[in-house]
C-alpha cells in the first residue's frame, strides 16, 4: 500500500510540474486577439531566465488586454503574420504585459516607465532588463517592429536567418516602390529560374505574350532597377519587352522545379516560392529559406501518406493547416 501511494504521488507531483510548464506559455488557439498567434510569457523572472539559458533577447509587447481598435489590430495585423510569428517565437523570448492590469504587470510597467491604458509598445531588452534598442511606439506596422528586431538581433551579435531576411525584404517594398517588368526567352521555366535569383526580385510569373514564352518580373525598385535587370537579362539570352494586352499567365507552368518537390506540401509566401523555386533550378536547396515550423514539417513529409499541395494558397490559412498538424 505504502509504494502505491508513493507511485500514485510521484504521478500527481508529474502532472502538476507538466500542467504548470505547459501554463509558462500563451496559447495561441486560444488568446485575445490583441496578442496575435504568438505564444508569450507572461511572467516577467521567467522570461530573463529563459534569455540567459538560451541566449536570445526579450521581447516584450505591452499591451492593453482588452483593447482598443488599434491593440486588436496590431494583434491582427502584425503579430499573426506567419514569418512575424515565427521571428518574434524562434529569435527572441516573447512577453506579454497587460498594461492595464495590476499585480506583476503593473510592477513591470512601472519598471520601464510605460503608460497604462496605452497602444501597443515594444522594448527589447538582454537577459538582465536593459534595453538594447529605442523603443517601438506610436509605429504600428509590421515593418517597425522588423526594423527593431534586427538591430536586436545585430546588437546581441546575432545571426539573422535567412527565412527572416526574406520578410525584412516583403514589409520593405510597400505597394508604391513595387514594378513589373516582362522578358521574353527559350523558355520561362529557366526565365524563372534565373530572375528569381536576383536582389530585389520579389515574385516571378510565367505567362505568354505577343507569341513567346515570358516571365513577369516584380520588383523592389528602391533595391534593383530596370537598367540591372536589363543587363542580367541580355547575358542569360532574355529580351525585355514592353506589356500589351495579349499577356497571360500560365499558371501550370509558373513554380516549375518548385511543383515538382516536396516544398510544394508547404506553406509559403511568395518571396519564399520565388528563391525556393530558383534554387531548386540551379540544384540547390530550397531549406534554408525556411522557418523552423517549415522545416519541421518539411522534415515529416516523407512519412505521411496524405499530402497536400499548399504553396500556391493564401499563405496564412494554409499556415493555419501547418500548425494545426
Amino acid at each position: 500500500m505504502n509504494i502505491l501511494k508513493i507511485i500514485l504521488c510521484y504521478a500527481f507531483l508529474v502532472a502538476v510540474v507538466a500542467t504548470s510548464t505547459a501554463q509558462t506559455r500563451t496559447n495561441p488557439s486560444n488568446q485575445p486577439t490583441e496578442l496575435g498567434k504568438v505564444s508569450w510569457y507572461r511572467d516577467y523572472d521567467q522570461a530573463l531566465k529563459s534569455s540567459k539559458k538560451s541566449g536570445k533577447p526579450v521581447l516584450i509587447l505591452f499591451q492593453e488586454v482588452p483593447g482598443c481598435s488599434t491593440c486588436k489590430n496590431y494583434g491582427k495585423n502584425v503579430l499573426s503574420h506567419p514569418l512575424m510569428t515565427e521571428v518574434i517565437e524562434n529569435e527572441f523570448v516573447p512577453l506579454a504585459i497587460y498594461n492595464n492590469k495590476g499585480g506583476k504587470d503593473r510592477i513591470i510597467l512601472e519598471k520601464y516607465t510605460e503608460s497604462a491604458w496605452n497602444n501597443p509598445v515594444v522594448n527589447i531588452v538582454n537577459d538582465k532588463g536593459d534595453k538594447m534598442v529605442k523603443r517601438v511606439a506610436g509605429n504600428y506596422t509590421a515593418q517597425g517592429l522588423y526594423t527593431a528586431m534586427e538591430e536586436a538581433l545585430v546588437t546581441y551579435k546575432k545571426k539573422i536567418p535567412a527565412y527572416m531576411k526574406l520578410l525584412g525584404e516583403e514589409l520593405h517594398a510597400g505597394n508604391s516602390s513595387q514594378q513589373d517588368r516582362y522578358y521574353s526567352m527559350y523558355c520561362f521555366w529557366t526565365g524563372e529560374k534565373e530572375l528569381g535569383s536576383q536582389i530585389g526580385v520579389l515574385n516571378t510569373e510565367a505567362g505568354f505574350m505577343k507569341g513567346h514564352e515570358v516571365v513577369k518580373v516584380t520588383y523592389d525598385k528602391t533595391v534593383t532597377s530596370n537598367k540591372q535587370l536589363d543587363q542580367f537579362a541580355i547575358h542569360n539570352d532574355m529580351k525585355q519587352i514592353d506589356a500589351d494586352k495579349s499577356y497571360y499567365a500560365s499558371s501550370k507552368d509558373e513554380d516549375y522545379y518548385l511543383k515538382h518537390s516536396n516544398y510544394k506540401y508547404l506553406p509559403l509566401s511568395k518571396l519564399q516560392r520565388t528563391k525556393i523555386n530558383s534554387a531548386l533550378g540551379m540544384n540547390k536547396s530550397g531549406a534554408q529559406f525556411l522557418s523552423p515550423k517549415q522545416i519541421k514539417r518539411f522534415n515529416s513529409l516523407k512519412t505521411l501518406q496524405h499530402k497536400v499541395v499548399l504553396f500556391d494558397k493564401d499563405f496564412k490559412s494554409s499556415w493555419n493547416r501547418l500548425v494545426s498538424y
